[in-house]
């Protein structure tokens, strides 16, 4: 693994929380000069290489959560698909696409909280499987026992992607079923495993400038390797359905993604869900800022397919390749 170059205090000072609402209330014409700093960040500790990511929703629907952006959760009438397991030719076929087009990661999500112990043994077989390749996996998977992480280590998992989604604040307005602290000792627990931590939020559910302040400071001191933030995709069936993105204005995104980019500069910082919506003929900037993105779509929702994906990012002028395992 390569050792990452340090940053000093005067390439990137120590953000306040009042630094950072500064930050998110950059002035729109002073905007280019926010970017510009945030890139000198990517570029030092990214280059010009951005990782491209499959998702395969591999277990969808009868989440017993009420979280409110999900269309997988309790409460969503959503029209989805909904199965306990995607079909093992699905599965693979999909690993293979990641190799075959040199992408960075396949990343594997399951609806759910709690899972036996007899699903985790079967979801580490196909690990097993895949990992025969070498991809790089990660799988989104809700609340694991230490056992359960042990057994999915074990089989060859290298990244779990667990999200804050939103303040500690703010949480309780988004989900009943369990607490942000829940979430934070699960990170925690995984951590300490070995576990290479994927976690990041969603913007747009009627958080403040204060709420994404505090989760992405909050993200700072967990330190993952991947930060992942999506633009809220209000979907119908959902108690987020009609909720006024207006706000969410691909200025307004770039000054998150900026943030997250000077408060944990080595991560990588993904524009996930929203992309392709909220940042269309922004791809310069964006990639300025993030170095990561996924390609083909969202659990259950479309996303840009990969020829297009691949496009924007050399039209940008930059690069694609595969991160090492």
């Amino acid at each position: 693994m390569t050792t990452q170059p340090k940053t000093t205090e005067a390439e990137n000072p120590y953000l306040t929380r009042e630094d950072a609402l500064t930050i998110l209330n950059t002035p729109d014409d002073q905007l280019d000069e926010l970017i510009a700093r945030a890139e000198k960040l990517r570029r030092k500790y990214k280059g010009d290489n951005v990782g491209i990511h499959i998702l395969t929703n591999a277990r969808s629907g009868n989440c017993s959560q009420d979280c409110a952006y999900c269309a997988q959760s309790c409460r969503s009438s959503a029209d989805i698909e909904k199965y306990k397991w995607v079909s093992d030719e699905k599965l693979y076929r999909d690993n293979d696409f990641v190799n075959k087009n040199h992408l960075a990661r396949h990343c594997i999500g399951l609806s759910g909280m709690k899972f036996t112990d007899a699903e985790i043994e079967e979801l580490a077989a196909k690990i097993r499987k895949m990992k025969e390749t070498g991809t790089h996996l990660c799988c989104s998977i809700g609340f694991l026992t230490e056992k359960q992480a042990r057994m999915l280590k074990e089989a060859g998992l290298d990244r779990i992607n667990h999200n804050l989604n939103s303040s500690r604040a703010f949480y309780p307005n988004i989900c009943s079923t369990h607490t942000f602290d829940q979430r934070v000792a699960n990170i925690k627990m995984l951590q300490g495993l070995g576990y290479e931590i994927c976690s990041g939020g969603i913007i747009g559910m009627g958080e403040s400038k204060e709420d994404v302040v505090d989760m992405l400071l909050e993200l700072r001191e967990i330190n993952p390797e991947a930060i992942p933030i999506n633009f809220l995709l209000p979907i119908e069936g959902t108690p987020l359905a009609h909720k006024d993105t207006s706000g969410l204005t691909p200025e307004y995104g770039l000054k998150v993604l900026a943030l997250a980019r000077l408060l944990v500069p080595q991560a990588d910082i993904r524009c996930a869900a929203g992309r392709e919506v909220y940042f269309k003929g922004e791809e310069k900037r964006l990639l300025s800022v993030v170095n990561s993105i996924f390609a083909s779509g969202y659990l259950t929702e479309d996303g840009q397919g990969i020829e297009d994906t691949i496009k924007v990012i050399e039209d940008a002028g930059f690069t694609y390749e595969i991160e090492s395992a």
